[in-house]
């Protein structure tokens, strides 16, 4: 070989050796330090688990009612416009009327309060939690699953579902002992009083919360922000996690840029990663990115400026109601915002839909659940690189039509233990629009799990 040949050498095995370092994940950032998050200090509150029930003052329910009566004009729509422009406000004033007539608070704090509910202190943060411990036959194990909600959902969303997943199902010899938490800063659960909580942080205060509530080992399911925390307990602690089960198995690495790069480019180069019959969930390209830019706005703003948007937010019932709203309608289904109603009665009922608005409400937390995209989106969580780790532990992923969607080709790049995979139609809020589908797929998720776990 002569010098020109071995030149060449060099530099390809060099260019190799920068590409494969460029697109291996970054190393695992250091062990977190378990942070004081709340007021006081460690020695100023006992980790001691106290059952809670939701009881909002009448001040503040006649306060809402004000609010609702007295508020300003709406704006009109444009002419011929649907939700395309965001919440439509003939759709808004019929709803804040179902709100101010209709909407019967403390019959629905009676429903919110069918479930077994307590708090625990875990790093100076008060975590609210659902907590439900069915009673079942001997023959009938019992298996614990933390499930996480996300924005702008609540425990609400999994109402639906915490009945199917506690009691026995016919022919599986398990069921779930389930613990449903608010994320810290969202609903009951207390938001931290210093910056930093970002959701590798939230993993560990939820490690150790199901470690105080007596559970080494356990199984997690999360969808949206509930996703993206779990999916850090699972790179963080993989030696807590049984098995995970998700509803937004999102890959966000420099490899799958590279491929999505390919296959805008050479048509053919798709058919080995993305299914046929879902090449209209990735292409056209330009299509999907448009789409991404119209309905993404909100996250740079809450990763920006959440304090001030959360001051509008905290001051307007009604501003609030139309900021969550307009997330549940292209949130399930993105041609819903094509239509006047927005589709929101296909799936839920007004109750259901203010009952989630409420808790965001009644416990002023617009501002601190806006916090955690600036926490979560910044420069400091990126370089730790921990969405582009491979997960070594057994993973589900249940992806929805109108939801974000991964093709098969990509997720196997993260999720290395992938054993179950399923496709449904349906949206982002999968367990409260689907409770059913979703369950029966936790179900059959754990179910390989288990025998995975027994080997």
């Amino acid at each position: 070989m002569g010098k020109l040949g071995i030149f060449v050498l060099l530099v390809s095995v060099f260019v190799g050796y920068k590409i494969k370092t460029v697109l291996d994940p970054p190393r695992l950032p250091e062990k977190l330090k378990e942070t004081w998050w709340g007021p006081g200090n460690p020695d100023s509150v006992k980790t001691i688990i106290k059952p809670f029930t939701i009881n909002v003052s009448d001040e503040v329910l006649k306060d809402l009612q004000y609010r609702l009566d007295h508020h300003r004009p709406f704006t009109p729509p444009l002419e011929g416009i649907q939700q395309q422009y965001g919440m439509n406000t003939n759709l808004l004033k019929e709803i804040v009327d179902y709100w101010r007539m209709k909407y019967d608070w403390r019959k629905q704090e009676k429903y919110l309060n069918k479930f077994p509910q307590y708090t625990i202190n875990i790093q100076g943060l008060d975590i609210h939690f659902i907590h439900i411990k069915p009673i079942v036959p001997q023959n009938i194990k019992k298996v614990p699953l933390l499930i996480l909600h996300g924005w702008p959902g609540s425990v609400r969303e999994f109402y639906d579902i915490l009945p199917i997943l506690t009691t026995p199902q016919e022919g599986r010899d398990f069921v779930f002992e389930v613990i449903v938490p608010h994320i810290p800063g969202y609903g009951f659960s207390k938001p931290a009083i210093r910056p930093g909580l970002s959701p590798d942080n939230i993993a560990l205060v939820f490690k150790n919360m199901m470690h105080s509530l007596g559970y080494q080992k356990f199984y997690i399911q999360g969808g949206d922000f509930g996703a993206i925390i779990l999916r850090n307990l699972a790179v963080l602690y993989p030696e807590v996690v049984l098995g995970f089960h998700s509803n937004m198995c999102t890959v966000l690495t420099l490899k799958k840029y590279v491929k999505s790069l390919l296959a805008s480019i050479f048509p053919s180069f798709p058919s080995w990663y993305v299914r046929p019959e879902h090449y209209d969930r990735v292409f056209p390209v330009k299509e999907r990115f448009f789409d991404t830019i119209r309905e993404s706005g909100y996250l740079h703003e809450q990763s920006t400026k959440p304090d001030t948007l959360g001051a509008a937010m905290n001051e307007s019932p009604i501003g609030l109601a139309a900021y969550i709203l307009e997330k549940f309608t292209t949130g399930t289904n993105k041609t819903w915002q094509n239509r006047e109603d927005g589709g929101l009665l296909e799936y839920f009922t007004y109750d259901d839909l203010l009952d989630n608005i409420m808790i965001y409400w009644i416990t002023n937390s617009a501002t601190t659940s806006f916090r955690l995209y600036a926490e979560t989106f910044n420069r400091a969580v990126t370089e730790k690189g921990i969405l582009g780790q491979p997960i070594h532990v057994p993973t589900a992923c249940s992806r929805y039509s109108n939801d974000f969607y991964t093709p098969d080709g990509m997720l196997k790049d993260i999720f290395l233990n992938l054993v179950h995979l399923t496709d449904f139609d349906g949206g982002h809020f999968a367990a409260f629009q689907l409770p059913k589908i979703f369950a029966k797929d936790v179900y059959d998720a754990v179910e390989k799990f288990e025998v995975i776990n027994n080997k």
